[in-house]
C-alpha cells in the first residue's frame, strides 16, 4: 500500500486518479482549492483517504498539506502534480497579471510541491513524482503560447529531475495527455479579455466562444488514471508518458517535422563551429 498526494482533484483527471488509487487499495491525500468538491471521495474511503484544501500558489497551504499527510499516513510515496488550468490568447493579447498567475500555478506550484516532498523521499531513497504536462508543450498551437510554455517548462524540469533523482531511487515521469473528456476546455479554461482582430484566423479560432471540443474529446480520464498507476507500479517508470491516440499521432508528426528541418538545415548547422567538420555532428556528451 502506497500513499499518494494528488493536486487538483475536484474534476477531470485528478478526480479520476484519486478514485482509481483508492480502488487499488492505496491511501490518497485528495486535494482541491475548494475542499468540499472532494469530500465525497474521502467519505467513500474514510480509512484510506484524506481530503485537504490546497492552493498550490500558497506555500503555507502546501506545507500544511504535506505535514497533515505525513501525520495521517506516515509519509508520501507518490506525488502527482495535476493542479493547473488552460489559458488561450495570442502572445500579444495576454494580460500580464494573467500570464503570471498561469505560471505561478502551472509551473511554480509544481516546483513548490516537489520541494515540499523531496526531503522525505530522499531520506527513504524511494518515491515517485508524476508531473502532468500536455501534448500542447509539443504541438504549440496558435493561441496557446503561454499554456504551452508552462507545460514545456514542466517537461524541462521533469527531465532534469529524472536524472537527478533516479540514482536516489526516486522516479520522475512527465505525462503528456492529449484531449481527454474533462473540464479543461470548459470551466477550467481562461482566455484574454481583449482579442485583437489581426489574430482572428489564428489564435482567435481557439477562443472559448469558437471552441466545439468540450464534451467530445476522445480520451477517457478513468483509463488515463489506470495508465498512470501502471507506470508508478512498474519496475522502470518512463521519463515521459504520452496518453491518447491523438497525442501519440501528434507527437509522431512533430518528431518527423523536426527531423525534416534538422536534415534540411544540417550543413548550415554544422558550419558554425570554430573549426567546421562537414557531415559530423556533436554527440550529446560533447555539447
Amino acid at each position: 500500500m502506497a500513499t499518494w498526494l494528488i493536486t487538483g482533484c475536484s474534476t477531470g483527471l485528478g478526480r479520476a486518479l484519486a478514485q482509481a488509487v483508492l480502488a487499488h487499495g492505496h491511501n490518497a491525500v485528495v486535494t482541491a482549492r475548494n475542499v468540499t468538491t472532494v469530500e465525497d471521495i474521502a467519505a467513500a474511503h474514510p480509512d484510506r483517504a484524506l481530503a485537504l484544501p490546497l492552493d498550490v500558489t500558497d506555500r503555507a497551504r502546501i506545507t500544511s498539506a504535506v505535514e497533515q499527510a505525513k501525520a495521517r499516513f506516515g509519509g508520501i510515496d507518490v506525488l502527482v502534480n495535476n493542479a493547473g488550468y488552460g489559458y488561450r490568447a495570442a502572445v500579444e493579447e495576454a494580460d500580464d497579471a494573467d500570464i503570471r498567475q498561469l505560471f505561478d500555478t502551472n509551473v511554480f506550484g509544481t516546483v513548490d510541491m516537489i520541494k515540499a516532498v523531496l526531503p522525505d523521499m530522499r531520506a527513504r531513497r524511494s518515491g515517485a513524482i508524476i508531473n502532468i504536462s500536455s501534448i500542447g508543450a509539443r504541438i504549440k498551437p496558435a493561441g496557446s503560447g503561454y499554456y504551452s510554455a508552462t507545460k514545456a517548462a514542466v517537461e524541462g524540469l521533469s527531465g532534469s529531475l529524472h536524472k537527478e533523482l533516479q540514482p536516489l531511487g526516486i522516479s520522475v515521469t512527465a505525462v503528456e495527455p492529449g484531449a481527454f473528456r474533462t473540464d479543461f476546455a470548459g470551466r477550467s479554461l481562461t482566455q484574454s479579455a481583449k482579442p485583437i482582430d489581426d489574430y482572428a484566423e489564428t489564435a482567435g479560432k481557439r477562443r472559448k466562444e469558437n471552441d466545439t471540443v468540450d464534451g467530445t474529446q476522445p480520451g477517457d480520464p478513468a483509463k488515463a488514471a489506470e495508465a498512470i498507476i501502471a507506470i508508478v507500479e512498474s519496475a522502470e517508470p518512463p521519463a515521459l508518458l504520452v496518453l491518447g491516440t491523438d497525442a501519440v499521432g501528434a507527437f509522431a508528426a512533430v518528431a518527423e517535422a523536426e527531423r525534416a528541418d534538422l536534415d534540411r538545415w544540417r550543413e548550415l548547422s554544422l558550419s558554425t563551429d570554430i573549426q567546421a567538420y562537414p557531415g559530423r555532428g556533436l554527440t550529446p556528451g560533447q555539447r
